[in-house]
């Protein structure tokens, strides 16, 4: 027997030298980039000396195995670092989840119990209906007895039937009671919580000693997405912008009570330069199309959205109709209508794609409730070959690097401990502790609040839509590090609407849709003596003239941009004459009319243009 005991303590202990020696871990810091996330995690361990080997476990399973760092580690070396993955270690469930899954047993163990009883009613009211017979040719019954009979069955039949009414409406109600906490369930549950994953660590260590190591790693599943509102109390007030960061993270590991830094890099772009080489010209024959030059998207997948709206144009701003719009990564999508219009709803992707013959496809992240894109025209149109950009990610260590010049504020704000401008990123430190956990829920978190000055102006095309918009037209706006992102508009008390910070744009301005301002009406007419079409030799000759009324009912004057066009061709048998724009700015190369408007409280103002144009008779234009 004491044989069979030693034998079992020596394979524990191998089975424990060959396992390592598990050891908690703490989350205490978390860097939150647009896409992934680093964690910084301490751990008290007592070493011996010799090799020891040391199991940090219950992580995340989507854990960079190329970006781990170790620290702390004083005159002890590393002789190895893995990450592996515990298919036998489970997530424990959050005390609120734990809660619901014991509330979805109790309703569905009720709804089952009713059902039964539901059943036992069914099968006796099967029973009165096979048994209604109350005589025989053996038996004689007496006539109270048949009145007994059909009184007991008259009234049992109605105790079932009302008997059978309650239960099914208590089993409606645990039924929508059901379907609320799955939907709930579904919201907090960790979708990766049946895989756990662990960094085994192999330490030489010289003398028995306690190390405080600090461990930092790249996760993916988590980022965070900017979203601003924008308030203005009137059109003679600056903007008031708050600058939000909406935070998640399915890593599969909850952070609880961490600091937290959101910075705006992305450790999963590619960091290598390219190298540009000579070209040499030679014969194509046949599937030849010129490579487009890549770049970073700087647009991030925003999960909340649900359903995505919008228009497509292509880069002359013209609406393309037709255009196939994916989900990537399902059978989900839709085609443009005759304005360019579209609306998809949201399954599982996270990014749109969009295709049109003889244009260059583009793949965007689904990043607002309002995506409006331009397609840039493929003048090879040749055969289809789909070429795909391949990114990589820099392999090694991964640390956030900053100038010595960069500027630091301390007590940015009342959220924001400091912001600090790196080279490449911006960082915000927030001072409060946080708690996000690993589920479908959203944490946003202030990190801006600013005034912009803004110059405002009123803008129509009413060739293409009879409603006037209010503009903000914003100048220095690159000082605020904005990104591109998704805005609530608020105007003069109201919420107006969605719009999108879009500060990739190469201008010097920022200029954003405040939305349709109601109190300036516009109409657009023909007019009748410009409605004639007549013949000239072998050419038709067709007349147009346009008369464009604003009434400004506001108290106060505004500044209104009204904008139309006139047909620019691209034929030599197409010709445009007796172009008359009256007093507007015209542009012979776009075909633009512009006019830039002050318009006095309750005053009206009129506008016209004419043209004329020649083609040949036996020819049609889309005029």
């Amino acid at each position: 027997m004491r044989i069979y005991t030693l034998l079992l303590l020596m394979l524990s202990i191998i089975a424990s030298a060959n396992t390592g020696k598990k050891e908690q871990s703490t989350i205490e810091e978390v860097t939150v980039y647009l896409n992934g996330a680093q964690i910084k995690r301490t751990a008290s361990i007592d070493l011996i000396p010799g090799t020891n080997e040391i199991v940090l476990h219950d992580l995340s399973p989507g854990i960079d195995e190329n970006s781990i760092q170790v620290s702390g580690l004083k005159n002890t070396s590393i002789l190895s670092i893995n990450f592996n993955i515990d298919y036998l270690e489970k997530k424990k469930d959050s005390e609120e989840l734990e809660s619901l899954r014991n509330q979805l047993e109790t309703s569905l163990l009720k709804k089952n119990t009713l059902q039964n009883i539901l059943a036992g009613l069914s099968q006796e009211k099967k029973v009165l209906d096979n048994n209604q017979r109350i005589s025989s040719d053996n038996v004689e019954l007496s006539l109270e007895k048949v009145k007994l009979i059909s009184t007991y069955y008259r009234e049992r039949s109605v105790e079932i039937q009302n008997e059978t009414y309650r239960i099914t409406h208590q089993i409606n109600e645990l039924e929508d009671q059901i379907t609320s906490i799955s939907q709930e369930i579904d919201k907090l549950d960790d979708q990766t919580k049946e895989q756990r994953g662990e960094i085994k660590l192999k330490l030489d260590a010289p003398i028995a000693t306690n190390l405080i190591l600090e461990i930092r790693y790249n996760v993916a599943n988590a980022g965070w997405f900017p979203i601003y509102d924008i308030k203005s109390k009137d059109s003679q007030t600056p903007l008031n912008v708050a600058y939000k960061a909406n935070v998640y993270q399915h890593t599969g590991t909850d952070w609880k009570n961490v600091k937290v830094t959101l910075s705006t890099g992305d450790p999963n772009t590619n960091n290598i330069k390219p190298s540009l080489n000579t070209k040499y010209l030679n014969f194509t024959y046949g599937n030849y199309r010129k490579a487009r030059a890549t770049k970073r998207n700087a647009y991030q997948y925003n999960p909340t959205i649900r359903r995505v709206t919008g228009i497509v144009r292509d880069d002359q701003g013209r609406p393309l109709p037709g255009v196939n719009i994916i989900e990537k990564g399902t059978n989900n999508g839709v085609t443009t209508d005759f304005d360019g219009q579209y609306t998809i709803n949201i399954q599982s992707g996270n990014e749109l794609s969009y295709s049109y013959v003889g244009f260059y496809n583009e793949s965007i992240p689904i990043h607002s409730a309002l995506m409006n894109v331009k397609l840039k025209e493929d003048s090879s149109v040749l055969d289809e070959v789909v070429i795909r950009g391949y990114s990589s990610s820099l392999r090694g260590k991964v640390a956030g690097i900053f100038a010595n010049n960069k500027k630091e504020k301390e007590d940015y704000n009342q959220v924001v401990e400091t912001k600090e401008e790196g080279l490449t990123n911006t960082k915000f430190k927030i001072k409060k502790k946080y708690s996000i956990d690993s589920n479908n829920d959203i944490t946003i978190i202030e990190i801006d609040k600013f005034d912009m000055k803004a110059d405002y102006r009123h803008y129509v095309a009413p060739e293409l839509n009879e409603n006037v918009f209010l503009t903000a037209k914003l100048g220095n706006w690159e000082q605020f590090n904005l990104l591109a992102g998704e805005a609530n508009i608020y105007f003069e008390g109201s919420y107006a609407g969605k719009t999108n910070i879009d500060p990739l744009a190469t201008t010097d301005s920022l200029t954003i849709s405040l939305g349709v301002d109601p109190n300036i009406i516009i109409k657009r007419e023909q007019l009748d003596n410009f409605k004639s079409k007549s013949f000239t030799g072998s050419n038709r000759i067709v007349n147009r003239g346009y008369k464009i009324s604003i009434k400004n009912n506001k108290q106060n004057k505004v500044f209104v941009t009204l904008q139309d066009r006139i047909p620019v061709s691209q034929n030599k048998e197409i010709k445009l004459d007796e172009i008359n724009t009256t007093d507007a700015e015209y542009n012979d190369k776009t075909g633009i009319i512009t006019w830039k408007l002050d318009i006095s409280s309750n005053k009206k103002v009129e506008k016209q243009f004419f043209y004329q144009v020649k083609y040949p008779r036996k020819q049609r234009i889309n005029l």
